[in-house]
């Protein structure tokens, strides 16, 4: 079981921007890395954002960055404080209300789904950060701005971390930075001076380093949120992550959103779990799915099916050194497996305590996109967080030492009573709402939850015996983006075959000074 933690995270409109820009800026200075989330408008044609060719692919997400619009912006800053035991993080979340100050499109679809977790447009529409994308216009380079914003992330130098992160790095471009390049190796070329310290995606960091069953956001959070929890349970089981918050009082508290984030609960009967939802976090039927969406049922049934294939391994190995071979039930594990991996199973289908999960792709074998993939898990679909409920403000100061709230939970947060009993009819109610809610869709918490997953990899990275390395936190992760289809991710890297953009270029000069354009002309000549 892993306990609860209360997660602050900072409402930022129009109206309290500027107020809160000192705090934004120096909470980006000082991080050790910073976790970034959007919600998006739209997405455009499925079928191009899941194109065989990434050159194709990336033109088709340009395509919707340069027709749609990025709603909200959430980034959580993270600071390792070197002076506590363990790893252990100062943690600033915050969620930004934007609006685009151009025409852009917006589906149906992305609006019924912004909507049914929590989000309010007209909210939005009313105090909203404007921004303008492309390149600059008129002052737009200095001042007190989304764009210039942005320019202070460039300028902090931090390691950038998203959960699949290419459409969002096309988004953030376009919207805060300048004109998208054409070419996806220009593209890259400008990402990787745009960030020097390293992108980071812990998508793919969730499917090749931790290996987990499934790979969507909500799934990935817990379960790193709760083998954190078994480890602190195992005394002398190497390092383990502990978190803090801030501490927000006066009218700062009106600001601040406190998002509950509840102990998982053993749940014993049987395991009614939507198959699609468990295996991709999306559902055809959404809240009408009969079926539970509940994540953390999902994994405690992965987590008891585990078990039971490790029994069945040491079972067979024993049966085989007794010079019997066992094959019963090989075959029917695999006709399931078959039947499933191609993504052909039906929304209604019940995980029993012995189904086989399907494995957590999201294309067919042939390379073609299901319903469900990956393109759908980012029109926001994957991107489910906890209830939207409030809870009373228990956030950490940086000032204390937290000593006791260490010693009473896992560390990662701050412990919360636990729910007193309901009625039937109450828990009923409670589990619809949580569906249709999915946790309440909100950027800055998604933006959490992807930097929470790229800090215990990391704190895991350690606890295995790997030597900490002071230029990457996770190395085998460094600059690779996760592509759906795909069994190898995009490269952050400027070839030789490729230069970087002109309005890049111009852009870097206002972050820079005129320093960095003459620095690349000096190496374009060295290589001449």
């Amino acid at each position: 079981m892993t306990s609860s933690m209360v997660v602050p995270v900072i409402d930022v409109q129009n109206d309290n921007f500027k107020e809160l820009w000192p705090a934004m800026v120096l909470a980006i200075k000082t991080a050790s890395f910073i976790a970034l989330d959007t919600e998006l408008s739209g997405l455009g044609s499925r079928k191009a954002l899941l194109a065989e060719c990434i050159e194709d692919r990336y033109k088709a997400i340009c395509n919707a960055a340069r027709t749609r619009s990025i709603l909200s912006l959430g980034f959580a800053c993270f600071k390792k404080l070197e002076n506590k035991d363990d790893d252990t993080y100062l943690v600033q979340v915050y969620n930004l209300t934007l609006l685009c100050s151009e025409e852009y499109v917006i589906e149906p679809q992305s609006v019924q789904f912004l909507v049914q977790h929590g989000f309010d447009f007209n909210k939005q529409y009313a105090e909203g950060v404007p921004y303008i994308k492309g390149n600059d216009k008129g002052g737009d380079s200095h001042g007190i701005n989304m764009r210039m914003l942005f320019v202070e992330l460039l300028r902090a130098r931090k390691p950038l971390v998203l959960h699949n992160g290419l459409i969002d790095m096309v988004f953030l471009y376009q919207c805060f930075y300048a004109h998208l390049p054409d070419k996806l190796g220009t593209f890259t070329a400008d990402l990787s001076q745009m960030f020097p310290a390293g992108i980071y995606d812990t998508k793919y960091a969730t499917e090749y380093e931790l290996r987990f069953a499934a790979s969507y956001l909500e799934y990935a959070y817990k379960k790193c949120k709760l083998d954190n929890s078994k480890s602190l349970e195992v005394v002398g089981n190497g390092r383990h992550l502990f978190l803090e918050f801030c501490k927000y009082s006066g009218h700062l508290s009106s600001y601040v959103d406190f998002r509950p984030c509840l102990a998982g609960s053993s749940l014993e009967g049987p395991l009614n779990v939507c198959q699609r939802f468990s295996a991709y976090g999306w559902c055809p039927n959404g809240s009408q799915c009969p079926l539970s969406h509940d994540t953390d049922l999902i994994i405690q049934h992965d987590e008891k099916n585990k078990v039971e294939k490790k029994k069945k391994r040491k079972r067979k190995r024993k049966t085989s050194s007794q010079g019997n071979v066992d094959f019963e039930g090989a075959s029917e594990k695999k006709q399931a497996h078959m039947e499933l991996k191609d993504g052909e199973q039906g929304p209604d289908q019940v995980i029993s305590d012995t189904d086989s999960k399907p494995p957590p792709v999201t294309e067919q074998v042939d390379g073609t996109p299901v319903q469900g993939s990956e393109s759908s898990e980012k029109m926001m679909t994957e991107k489910v967080e906890e209830g939207n409920g409030v809870a009373e403000p228990q956030a950490v100061s940086a000032d204390e030492e937290m000593k006791t709230d260490q010693e009473k939970v896992e560390g990662n947060g701050v412990s919360e009573p636990q729910p007193l009993a309901t009625s039937d009819a109450t828990k009923k109610e409670k589990s619809k709402r949580k569906k249709l809610e999915g946790g309440s869709h909100r950027a800055g918490f998604d933006a959490f939850m992807t930097g929470y997953i790229f800090s215990y990899a990391a704190t895991l990275t350690e606890r295995v015996g790997k030597p900490p390395c002071s230029e990457s936190w996770l190395p085998e992760c460094l600059n690779k983006v996760y592509l759906s289809g795909k069994s190898v991710p995009m490269h952050i890297v400027k070839s030789t075959f490729s230069k970087s953009s002109k309005a890049h270029i111009h852009k870097m000069d206002i972050v820079w000074g005129k320093s960095f354009s003459s620095s690349v002309a000096s190496k374009a000549e060295g290589t001449i």
